[in-house]
């Protein structure tokens, strides 16, 4: 009974990666409000009826994506974080060189940063996904000399870099690479000025 309740899970597991990769698939290809369940359902060959066992709501379906997309580059932060390898300039073009080269993942993350209407309990887990990126700013802030409430600054660091993500990733007239150096000398510009920030004052270091 044990090996078959393992088979089951097992085929559970892989069908539900099946669903993700065809939704991170279908977000690389075509406008994320383009996308609909049976559109995702098409693309993994299974029905949207199947999606819903997995996934009770769209949104979950996204948050579940997203952390799976953001697991994938898990290990290359850690080491160079852990390693001392990551300057702020560096954490800054690499945030932003992320978010331009993988499309479906900035296409998750900013549906759950401007869609108002999502469940506290989806919501949380995209909060998981931002406190993940807060961690690294965290660690390379305070090498940096950043002292005191330093999720304060991370917090503005990560609005500031997803802005500029967000401002001029379809800069007109402009190449991707043209662009891309463009939201670098942005995040440089932003990171000169954390290394050269003032200390916060009491009454908004809360």
């Amino acid at each position: 009974m044990s090996t078959f309740l393992e088979l089951r899970e097992n085929e559970r597991k892989l069908r539900k990666n099946l669903i993700i990769e065809a939704a991170m698939a279908l977000f690389e290809e075509k406008p994320f409000h383009e996308i609909g369940m049976r559109d995702i359902a098409e693309k993994a060959g299974v029905s949207a009826a199947t999606i819903y066992r997995y996934f009770p709501n769209q949104d979950d379906l996204f948050v579940e994506t997203l952390i799976q997309e953001i697991s994938n580059i898990e290990n290359a932060f850690e080491t160079r974080v852990s390693e001392n390898e990551f300057t702020l300039h560096e954490m800054a073009a690499s945030f932003i060189d992320y978010l331009v080269d993988n499309e479906a993942t900035f296409q998750l993350m900013s549906h759950f940063m401007m869609n108002s209407h999502i469940n506290p309990e989806t919501l949380e887990k995209y909060n998981l996904v931002q406190r993940y990126f807060l961690r690294f700013f965290d660690t390379v802030l305070q090498k940096e000399g950043v002292d005191g409430n330093v999720r304060l600054y991370s917090h503005t660091f990560f609005a500031s870099l997803a802005g500029i993500v967000m401002s001029f990733r379809n800069y007109p007239g402009r190449s991707k690479d043209e662009i891309k150096k463009h939201m670098h000398r942005l995040a440089n510009i932003m990171a000169e000025i954390f290394k050269q920030r003032r200390p916060l004052e009491s009454h908004g270091a809360e």
